[in-house]
């Protein structure tokens, strides 16, 4: 490896970042030493996660919210009313209708659900009152405005109408308010878990109950998984909770909550029949749990869907600037964006020792340090990333030749990569999909008339493509920096100065973050100094790929800081140009559609690039694009993990993080051992084919949610009942019950049998969702006290609220 001339100092500063670390107790005197003092190693960091999860009523079109505020909304009489005067075609009513009728599962994707108020114990009804406080803080002020959509009467009966991500809130406080001779403990937890269920976006989203310590005595990303798997377990036992003793299944509603990256195709098909403005009011979260004031945040929600769809059909003009588009052929893209129903996990890592530094208020080690290391770190975690896709996290999907509109399929691309690799990987992306017409050689794309073109497909064999991770490619995940405003240079406001560049050129709205597959989160701002990674779609197993991902996140950030700390990296080695910036995306992106090159210029100024390169087998220069070199993406992989094991060898042992490298390197190597591997093999289990590409795309994309909700829900459920049941183990309880206030909650909760004999006896039933009332209300106490003991253990912890990015502040006061 050639070694990479240290540049430049801190922005007026006067001190190298090297000196910085130093400053901070980072001992480089050793190898041993800096692997043990670096930050984010040696049990410095600490770990939360968000996750999204989809959410599905099961029922039928009269009992189900989704469906009847359809049929009834003004909206669905307008356009009958307007057929009816010759302004509308038949086939705008007719989609609606066939949408409505034809769906013989009775699953509808992201509905609210009706209950019956009286079936709320009296703290629940009190919580939702409090619930419709136009500002929490504030209850004097008053109601929301929209407080009257939340409330049903039928047939003398008042009903509360909310969506599934409010109902999991509502159920865990009806859990804990129903319980006579609850210990107060219990209470208190319940309660305080009830704010970690987010309303936000489409889906239910929750968030870590406490803070897991990475430590190698903890198992490192394990505890993150187990904590993961606490909350998921827990989920599925207030969906049942809902559907018995709140009345769901009685008024002929069943409720499944389950992780899937993708928005439902019948979604899709929907939002293809409908206003963006419909759509909105259909799906976007009221926003009535998580926030003082929900209805702004709600507002806020419309504004990023607007703005969205709007850049979609914006991507249109940018792909004819790029030369992809030639001609007016064009099929415009919806004016609804769909993509704010996708769903993924954040896993996002604190210090200790920074967030320490910068709580002592002293000059060492202050804000513009932080943001100067932070945005370094960023960048070069950003070359490592095609690590992570398809191999701990993927989202598999079909795109059948009918897709293959660049327009479409290319989705916000255009807004992410320079237009020199947007031509790169569209045309990749088309020789690796199954476009050609074999018997002339041509190479084909849509022409428009989904008549002429699935004739096409038919006829010729034109099949299209499976990509290992759609949901990176579908979604705006990271905004491109502009010539005069850099995203990562180091300097103070620079995203701030990006966001205003971005709004005039039609990009973003300023009052959005910017997007970003890794993002810095800053103590002023959080209270604690720490990294985000948002580049995570669907994990196939929380333990294997979740606790294995966080291992390497880790572990690649304190990598990160020992190059800094031994002087070797610095900003000017990562120039921050559009150019630059979009030369190492690229590969990300493309590992995410499974292409099998990319191209990288010759003497490009990224000397952290042309560093991995040079360990990179097979590279050769390109026949196609003078002065470029061809790098293969399973060697860049390699040269990645070469690079890792030389120069973090300290890191590896002192975290004890061998093991996670030999399993990254079986996953490079055998494919069909990835996430994406193993998640394809689950979805083709209902088909006699063996090749996703033998399998109609609609057919394997609705597998595949079928997938998700069932088998993928059941296995994580089982997951889910392991790593607790390891969570409990005797010893571990004979510590926490030395405090008296644990003891009598687990004698509560247990009734005289062990932890393990209870989740055994209960794991079977819940697989079947047929848990009495009892059953659910005993299960839930236990892992609320196995959360409790575990977050003993990280009580000196601060668990980060989500950050209310309307008001610019937490959302309330830390949990401790």
């Amino acid at each position: 490896m050639s070694a990479i001339p240290l540049r430049g100092w801190l922005y007026g500063g006067g001190k190298s970042p090297a000196r910085v670390l130093a400053d901070i107790g980072v001992d480089s005197s050793s190898p041993e030493r800096l692997a043990q003092t670096l930050p984010f190693s040696g049990g410095d960091a600490t770990c939360g996660c968000e996750n999204e999860l989809q959410a599905v009523v099961i029922g039928s079109r009269h009992d189900v919210d989704l469906p009847q505020t359809i049929e009834n909304s003004n909206y669905f009489k307008n356009i009958i009313k307007r057929h009816s005067r010759g302004e509308l075609p038949k086939k705008v009513i007719t989609e609606l209708e066939n949408w409505l009728g034809d769906n013989p599962d009775g699953i509808w994707e992201n509905s609210w659900v009706r209950l019956p108020r009286e079936n709320l114990c009296a703290l629940a009804q009190a919580s939702f009152e409090a619930d419709l406080s136009a500002d929490k803080a504030h209850p004097e002020v008053g109601k929301r405005s929209d407080a009257p959509q939340f409330i049903l009467h039928r047939q003398g009966r008042e009903f509360l109408r909310v969506p599934v991500s409010y109902l999991l809130k509502l159920a865990l406080t009806d859990v804990v308010g129903s319980q006579e001779g609850q210990p107060e403990l219990l209470r208190r937890i319940g309660l305080q878990y009830c704010d970690h269920y987010l309303c936000d976006n489409t889906s239910p989203e929750l968030f870590s109950f406490y803070v897991s310590d990475l430590h190698k005595d903890s198992g490192m990303g394990r505890a993150a998984a187990r904590e993961t798997a606490q909350r998921f377990l827990l989920t599925q036992l207030l969906t049942m909770h809902a559907e018995g003793k709140m009345g769901l299944a009685q008024c002929g509603q069943r409720v499944r909550a389950y992780f899937a990256p993708h928005p439902p195709v019948r979604q899709k098909l929907l939002n293809e029949s409908i206003t963006d403005a419909f759509y909105r009011q259909l799906f976007m979260n009221p926003c009535l749990a998580g926030w003082d004031k929900g209805e702004q945040k709600h507002q806020y929600m419309h504004l990023c869907h607007k703005v969205l769809s709007r850049a979609q059909l914006n991507a249109v003009a940018r792909l004819r600037e790029a030369g992809i588009i030639t001609n007016n052929l064009v099929v415009l893209p919806n004016a609804s964006n769909i993509s704010l129903a996708n769903n993924g996990t954040h896993v996002t890592l604190g210090s200790k020792r920074l967030s320490a530094a910068l709580a002592a208020g002293d000059n060492r080690f202050n804000h513009s340090h932080e943001k100067y290391l932070g945005d370094l770190v960023t960048k070069f975690i950003e070359h490592f990333l095609p690590l992570f896709v398809s191999t701990y996290s993927a989202a598999p999907y079909r795109l059948g030749f009918h897709d293959f509109h660049p327009e479409r399929v290319l989705s916000f691309l255009p807004y992410e990569l320079d237009y020199t690799h947007l031509r790169m990987i569209w045309r990749r992306w088309k020789k690796k999909a199954s476009l050609k017409l074999r018997p002339f050689g041509l190479r084909l794309t849509p022409f428009g008339p989904p008549l002429l073109d699935r004739a096409l497909a038919k006829a010729f064999g034109l099949r299209g493509d499976i990509l290992p991770d759609f949901r990176l490619i579908d979604y705006m995940a990271a905004v491109m920096s502009t010539h005069q405003s850099p995203a990562l240079d180091g300097r103070p406001g620079n995203l701030d100065r990006l966001k205003q560049d971005l709004a005039q050129l039609s990009v973003f709205d300023p009052r959005m973050p910017p997007y970003m597959l890794h993002r810095q989160r800053e103590f002023a701002a959080m209270g604690f100094s720490g990294f985000e990674g948002r580049h995570y779609s669907l994990f196939e197993s929380l333990e294997n790929d979740l606790g294995n991902a966080v291992d390497m996140q880790c572990l690649l950030t304190a990598l990160a800081f020992h190059f800094i700390a031994k002087g070797a990296l610095d900003h000017a080695h990562i120039p921050d140009d559009p150019q630059t910036e979009s030369e190492r995306r690229q590969i990300f992106f493309g590992a995410a559609i499974g292409l099998p090159t990319f191209f990288v210029r010759a003497d490009t100024g990224n000397l952290l690039l042309r560093m991995i390169l040079e360990d990179t087998r097979g590279v050769r220069p390109s026949r196609r694009y003078p002065g470029y070199i061809r790098v293969r993406h399973w060697q860049y992989r390699e040269a990645l993990l070469k690079l890792i094991q030389r120069e973090g060898a300290a890191l590896i042992e002192s975290m004890a993080l061998g093991e996670t490298i030999r399993d990254l390197r079986m996953r490079l190597k055998y494919p069909q051992d990835t996430a994406s591997g193993r998640l394809v093999k689950g979805v083709m289990g209902g088909f006699r084919a063996d090749d996703p590409l033998k399998v109609p795309p609609r057919e394997f994309n609705a597998a595949a949610e079928k997938y998700y909700r069932d088998e993928l829900r059941i296995k994580h459920v089982n997951e889910a009942f392991d790593l607790v049941g390891r969570g409990l183990e005797k010893d571990v309880l004979t510590r926490a019950c030395a405090d008296p206030l644990v003891a009598r909650a687990l004698d509560h909760a247990l009734s005289g049998i062990s932890p393990r004999t209870l989740l055994e006896s209960m794991r079977a039933k819940t697989l079947a969702q047929s848990l009495t009332n009892e059953d659910i209300t005993r299960l839930v106490n236990l892992l609320l006290i196995a959360a409790h003991i575990d977050a003993g253990r990280h009580q000196d912890k601060v668990v980060p609220h989500p950050f209310d990015e309307v008001n610019n502040a937490p959302i309330s006061a830390p949990v401790h």
